[in-house]
Formats: structure tokens, C-alpha cells, sequence
């Protein structure tokens, strides 16, 4: 009792805090909803207001927009900002950037994120461009470098990608708080070539509380795809880890990323579930699990088909080979065409650019069928256990795997460097 009276007395509701300042309970909520009443907490469909908050300028004057022209402080304190909880319904994703008209650099910011999640990538690439020469904030200015940094994958530019990486490290960063967000944020961008050498230790082993709690939903993101890139390097032999080998790392990632999972669903963080959920069906996929994969995937795109978040489903194309593309065509035969084409584009420019830092020639022309076999030959697999797994008949594969061979000009015991 002593609890619930001690609550009471630091927070009001809604309609009391409506009733103080004047205005609409709609209104405070919206408020509420956008960050601009500090110290909020939700709880469950509830918002309860710190008791001595004062009440927001209303960012809908002219006086407020033409502060917002300034260098405003984002309205949550990640790079992530399409991650957070400000996007937390889906078919929403325009109205929430709508609602961020009060800070100009907060809605361009979540806008070019949004239009990256729909692979409207020349989009993105003016708006990263528009960030980093108004000189913005902190956040603002990572944001845009790992914007860049994206288009750059897309378009398979090694050039923008230096830059874009140059972008982030000369961050105005003031603390070494920022400096671990920045150092978040290069990582994050290096993970997208399966790069996991940047992270640092204390990312590594799942401990987060170097960055603001605002940066946590995509922390738990980007730590998923460190386990799923970690575990298909040890399984290709690529990376060599004591005491592990083949997929046994990649098998275990489940049981740290279906947690991640629930919770993004419970703080209805819609992107980073989407995420979550592709990345955990990547490593369902690749440890034998297709029927586990399929059920993160339908429900991946359950989430994205509202905002037409096609881009982040056309990302997966590589990890997921076509399961993807059957489930979402199943479903909206239009919008699977979209990500076919999404991926078709991603992929090529991601095989130029990762060819260039890796040094070496990324395959394109293999078939679907020859990339799924190279793969599982990748991971020390037999012919027969292929065969069995892609229910192809034993011939079939030893004609796949002589294709690789000749499109690669290597063994199947260097195949995981080409693919």
C-alpha cells in the first residue's frame, strides 16, 4: 500500500495532467507518445505523468517550429531512433514522423530511417547527406553516417562506405558515453558484411549498459546478428573459437534471441521485432529448423506489410536463401515481387562492397539451389547429409557442387570466403 501511495503521490494521470495545463487528454498523450513529456512512463496502455512536469511547448507554433530549425536534442537518445518506442504500432510509421513536425531534425532523421526500412535508398542517401552538412547533433550526425554507410552497401560504393565510417568517428562525441554509442554504431554498420571484429567486449557478452536506455531495443538487435554472424563464421570455419565447431554455436543463438524477442513484442518496439525476428529465422534456417524460421518470418511480415517495410525483408534474401520470398508471396504476391527486386539490388551491391574489403571476388552467378549446397558444403556437411536436407537426390548435388567449383575455382573447403 505504501508503494501505491508513494506513486500516486509522484505521478498523475492522463486527464489530471490535461486538466492542469489546459488542453486535451488526446493532446497529452500525443505528447506523451512523442517524448516530449520527460519522466513519462507507459504502463501497459497507461501513461503516467511525473507530478511536477511542466507542460511542453506546443510544437505547433510558430515560435516553436522556427526553433526547431535549430540543432534540437532528438527526442530519444540513440541513433536507433526508428528502433524505439516512438514507432510502436504498425501502419503508423508516416503519423509517427508526422508527429515528430517539432523537431526538424528528429523527423528527418526517422523518415530517412523509414525509407530505408522501404529500400527507398536515393531517399535516404539525400537525407544522410542533408544531416551531415547542417553540422546536427550527436545522435543525429552517427544516425546519418550509418545511413550512408547503407546506401553504400546498396549501391556497392567502397568510396561512401570510408566516408560514411569517417562520418561516425569524428562525431561531436562529449562523454565516453558517447563514445561507446559510437563505437556501437560502427560496429553495427560493419555486421552488415558479417564483420564481427569491432565489437567491443562488453557488447560482446550481451552487457549494454554502457549505452542510454533509449539505445537498448536496437543494442538487442544488433547483439542478435553478432550471435548469428559469430556462429555462421564458426560454422564455416572461418572463425575459430576454442571448444566450438560446426553449428553448435549457431544452434545455441535461439536461446538468447527468442528472450529478445518477447520483450521487444512486450515494449511494442515494431522495428526492432521485425529485426529480431528475421535474424532469429536466420539461424533457424541455417541450423536445419525451416519449420521455427517460417514462424518468425510470417510474423515478421505480418509487422512490416502495413508500413511497406520492404527493404528490411529484401536485407535477409542471403541468410534466408527463397524462403522469404515464398512466404511473403503467399500472402501479397505484389509486395514479394517488390522484395525480389529489393534483393536482387541489395545483393549485388552488398557482393561488390564485401568482395572489395574482403578482397576477394563475391560470386553472383551461382543459382539459388548451387548457393544453398555451397553453403551447407561451407558448414562440413556430407553429400548425403545435403542431399537429405535439400531432398535432392545424391547426383543432383555432386552436379551442384561441380558447378561451385567451376564458377569459384576453389574446394568446397573455401567456398564460406566466396559466398
Amino acid at each position: 500500500m505504501e508503494k501505491i501511495q508513494e506513486l500516486a503521490n509522484r505521478y498523475i494521470k492522463i486527464e489530471e495532467a490535461a486538466k492542469a495545463w489546459e488542453i486535451t487528454a488526446r493532446r497529452v498523450q500525443i505528447l506523451c507518445a512523442e517524448g516530449k513529456i520527460q519522466g513519462a512512463v507507459r504502463i501497459g496502455r497507461e501513461w503516467l505523468i511525473p507530478a511536477n512536469a511542466s507542460r511542453p511547448v506546443d510544437g505547433r507554433t510558430r515560435a516553436a517550429k522556427e526553433k526547431a530549425e535549430g540543432d534540437m536534442p532528438l527526442p530519444r537518445k540513440t541513433p536507433f531512433l526508428y528502433m524505439s518506442d516512438l514507432y510502436h504500432t504498425p501502419g503508423t510509421a508516416d503519423k509517427v514522423g508526422e508527429g515528430l513536425a517539432y523537431n526538424h531534425e528528429a523527423q528527418v532523421l526517422f523518415e530517412a530511417e523509414l525509407a530505408y526500412s522501404r529500400g527507398e535508398i536515393d531517399r535516404v542517401y539525400a537525407s544522410a547527406n542533408y544531416l551531415l552538412n547542417k553540422h546536427s547533433g550527436f545522435y543525429a550526425v552517427i544516425s546519418a553516417g550509418m545511413l550512408l554507410a547503407m546506401c553504400a552497401i546498396w549501391k556497392g560504393d567502397i568510396a561512401m562506405w570510408r566516408k560514411a565510417k569517417i562520418h561516425i568517428a569524428e562525431a561531436p562525441a562529449k562523454n565516453d558515453d558517447d563514445r561507446d554509442a559510437m563505437q556501437l554504431a560502427i560496429s553495427a554498420v560493419d555486421i552488415m558484411l558479417y564483420s564481427v571484429e569491432s565489437f567491443p567486449d562488453w557488447f560482446k557478452i550481451g552487457r549494454f549498459e554502457p549505452l542510454h536506455k533509449d539505445a537498448f531495443p536496437a543494442a538487442k538487435v544488433y547483439y542478435a546478428k553478432y550471435l548469428y554472424a559469430t556462429g555462421y563464421a564458426v560454422a564455416t570455419g572461418v572463425l575459430k573459437m576454442e571448444g566450438v565447431q560446426g553449428l553448435s554455436l549457431l544452434s545455441m543463438a535461439p536461446y538468447a534471441i527468442e528472450p529478445m524477442i518477447c520483450w521487444a513484442n512486450a515494449n511494442n518496439t515494431v522495428m526492432s521485432e521485425i529485426y529480431l525476428r528475421m535474424t532469429c529465422a536466420a539461424v533457424y534456417h541455417n541450423s536445419g529448423r525451416d519449420e521455427e524460421a517460417v514462424r518468425h518470418i510470417d510474423r515478421a511480415i505480418a509487422l512490416a506489410l502495413p508500413d511497406r517495410l520492404y527493404g528490411v525483408l529484401a536485407e535477409y534474401g542471403r541468410a534466408l536463401d527463397t524462403l522469404v520470398e515464398q512466404r511473403l508471396s503467399s500472402v501479397d504476391r505484389v509486395a514479394g515481387e517488390r522484395v525480389k527486386e529489393l534483393h536482387r539490388i541489395y545483393d549485388a551491391g552488398w557482393s561488390r562492397l564485401s568482395g572489395v574489403i574482403r578482397g576477394r571476388r563475391i560470386v553472383t552467378t551461382l543459382t539459388q539451389k548451387q548457393r544453398e549446397v555451397a553453403k551447407l558444403a561451407a558448414f562440413g556437411m556430407t553429400n548425403k547429409e545435403i542431399a537429405d536436407k535439400l531432398h535432392m537426390s545424391l547426383s543432383g548435388v555432386k552436379q551442384a557442387l561441380l558447378s561451385v567449383t567451376d564458377k569459384l575455382g576453389v574446394g568446397r573447403h573455401e567456398f564460406a570466403a566466396f559466398l
